[in-house]
């Protein structure tokens, strides 16, 4: 997990895809976290992604590295409605503070279940880790 979370934070951002009315949405993200040996990401309650994650939890997450290699990962995005949580990533991300307060009511974030990360390149066989 530990390099599934470098990964991404070296990338800065990550592409997210939810389902909408049983259709794709895919949309850029940025906020990764660790918090209680978990991984999370963080949105706004009045956002889209945010319905459609309440609604159907199943997501995936791709991003690429500009040298070669890619990770995918599946889950089960699981909401985290503890004000802990929502400072472990307003603190991981204070650019953040400018827009969300872990107690405003907006702030929320989810942690990865059933993860499966797969790194991959063009040189080299894939690598799955579950999480």
């Amino acid at each position: 997990m530990d390099e599934v979370l470098a990964f991404l934070k070296d990338t800065h951002t990550y592409f997210l895809a939810t389902i909408n009315d049983a259709k794709p949405e895919v949309r850029p993200f940025g906020t990764i976290a660790q918090f209680e040996n978990r991984l999370y990401i963080q949105t706004g309650r009045v956002k889209d992604v945010c319905k459609q994650i309440m609604a159907d939890p199943a997501i995936a997450i791709c991003a690429f590295d500009g040298k070669g290699t890619w990770l995918r990962i599946n889950a089960t995005a699981v909401a985290d409605e503890r004000i802990e949580a929502n400072e472990a990533m307003l603190d991981d991300y204070p650019s953040l503070r400018g827009r969300y307060a872990a107690d405003d009511g907006n702030c929320i974030v989810f942690y990865l279940e059933d993860a499966t990360a797969t790194f991959a390149s063009f040189t080299e066989a894939p690598r799955t880790i579950k999480f």
